[in-house]
């Protein structure tokens, strides 16, 4: 079973990525072959980077920071689920991958992104420079969200179509793929 965990990338009160969220973790659930946990970052509400030393050494000293490195660990792969602000990734997304270092690294990574026209987009390429340089693996395949938010119903639920459930069900197939191909670097 791949242990997958789904982050959030936005921790703003009133933001509407986390009923992306909730829908990506609900489709997920229905595939036998992952594991999957959403990691809310407002609800883990990591303080910006307060660490003292460099986060390779793995030398936690915070406890925050310790359930972190746990968590992400623990992971196999994952999907983030990333917003775009100002065309790029938002702030939040960047601290919590900061926090660590080993912890990533031989992982793949999957994005569903959200946004305007551009759904996303512009945030992707941008993130996939630093996923890289911890030693993650982005995966090609991903779900991108033009216009979301004409998605979401009055009850804040996700509505997702035919189209996106093919791009979903592709993106986790090569997840799936690189996790188990990643795996011997992992043990």
């Amino acid at each position: 079973m791949i242990q997958l965990k789904i982050i959030t990338s936005t921790t703003r009160e009133g933001r509407k990525g986390i009923f992306v969220a909730n829908w990506i973790t609900e489709y997920v659930q229905n595939d036998k072959d992952f594991e999957v946990q959403l990691l809310d970052l407002a609800e883990i509400n990591l303080p910006f980077m307060d660490e003292p030393n460099h986060p390779s050494l793995g030398e936690y000293v915070h406890q925050h920071t310790k359930e972190w490195s746990k968590t992400i660990a623990s992971a196999d792969a994952f999907i983030i689920v990333l917003g775009e602000y100002n065309f790029g990734y938002p702030a939040p997304i960047k601290n919590a991958l900061d926090y660590l270092h080993k912890e990533w690294k031989y992982k793949p990574v999957a994005l569903v992104s959200y946004g305007g026209i551009s759904g996303g987009l512009r945030s992707t390429q941008m993130l996939k420079q630093v996923l890289t340089s911890l030693g993650m693996m982005p995966i090609v395949e991903q779900v991108a969200l033009p216009f979301f938010a004409e998605k979401i119903n009055e009850e804040g639920k996700f509505i997702s179509d035919d189209r996106i459930h093919r791009a979903a069900d592709k993106m986790l197939e090569e997840l799936k793929k690189w996790s188990r191909a990643l795996k011997s670097l992992r043990d």
